[in-house]
């Protein structure tokens, strides 16, 4: 089969498009005939190891799991002599960041991890980027405990994860204001955005609004900065480390103090997970945004274009058609 693989770490470059062995399905698991996938922020970071922590996951020196693309869309072809929730012909998506595999044409999953059956009505390309935004997007709502009627400001509101941050906290009942780059501050109003501030035109800091959850999901903001912005026991939240690593010693030290705290949660994701976002796509509660397709053998262009930081929503990958 054909895939894009990646020996060692470093630039776009080094993921190159090779013939592969077809993988075969164990006992519990499917084999997934990939139609879709995305190039996104996990694929990117696995494959570049900028941050050398990663290796712990994916491999100290070099890479255990070759072939990246932790969302996939497609058609099970096989299943295991254990499986019972899925047949042959059924249509999936999911997600897999620990042995990865959505840029090949096929990949293998156990049937109780992160995949499921695709929404009604939707075809593999709107269906590959449903959860890896969503995904992380919903852990961290999780971990601030927001409740309905609060607000919440998503910086970031138009990447992968901010605007699913911005769909799930309205499905929350959350009071959202998101900051947006003037291009996309409509896009973001029909996002469901109760307002929206133009970060190229205003500073998000001089709002007169408290909030209780404030989620930096492009990791561009600081806790200092957001800060005043908090509520009392606000929580503040990046889906980055920060400047010298600041958000993990926050994190370790704010909580300590019962005011506002930073949290740096551990995403995770499981079958119930892809479940939930299913259902809310069936529902019209959200929809991931997608920017832009690419072929297999255009990963490279792919990635150069996620690393540019100016991408809207998601980056799609044809794998096969």
């Amino acid at each position: 089969m054909k895939a894009a693989v990646y020996t060692n770490y470093g630039p776009p470059e080094v993921a190159q498009l090779k013939e592969i062995p077809k993988p075969i399905p164990a006992a519990d698991e499917v084999l997934v005939k990939v139609y879709a996938s995305t190039v996104n922020r996990t694929d990117a970071g696995f494959r570049s190891a900028e941050y050398f922590i990663s290796r712990f996951w994916t491999g100290l020196l070099k890479p255990k799991h070759p072939v990246l693309g932790c969302e996939f869309a497609g058609k099970v072809v096989e299943i295991g002599e254990n499986v019972t929730s899925f047949k042959k012909g059924d249509d999936v998506f999911g997600f897999n960041d620990i042995t990865c595999g959505g840029h090949g044409e096929f990949l293998t999953i156990a049937e109780t991890d992160a995949i499921t059956t695709m929404p009604i009505g939707l075809n593999f390309i709107e269906s590959a980027p449903i959860a890896e935004g969503a995904h992380y997007a919903l852990g961290n709502i999780r971990a601030s405990k927001i409740e309905r009627g609060q607000n919440a400001l998503v910086y970031g509101a138009t990447g992968a994860i901010g605007s699913a941050a911005v769909q799930l906290l309205k499905h929350f009942g959350v009071n959202v204001v998101a900051v947006s780059n003037t291009k996309n501050v409509a896009l973001v109003k029909s996002l469901g955005a109760d307002s929206v501030i133009d970060y190229q035109t205003q500073d998000f800091t001089k709002t007169d609004k408290k909030f209780q959850f404030i989620f930096d999901a492009v990791g561009k903001s600081s806790f200092n900065q957001c800060k005043p912005l908090l509520t009392e026991k606000g929580i503040y939240i990046s889906t980055e480390l920060g400047k010298n690593a600041e958000n993990i010693f926050y994190a370790l030290t704010t909580p300590i103090f019962g005011g506002k705290k930073v949290l740096f949660p551990i995403p995770s994701i499981n079958k119930q997970d892809v479940i939930f976002l299913k259902e809310l796509v069936e529902r019209g509660e959200f929809k991931p945004i997608i920017d832009r397709h690419y072929k297999l053998d255009q990963i490279v262009e792919a990635y150069k274009y996620v690393e540019t930081g100016q991408k809207t929503g998601n980056v799609v990958i044809i794998v096969s058609e």
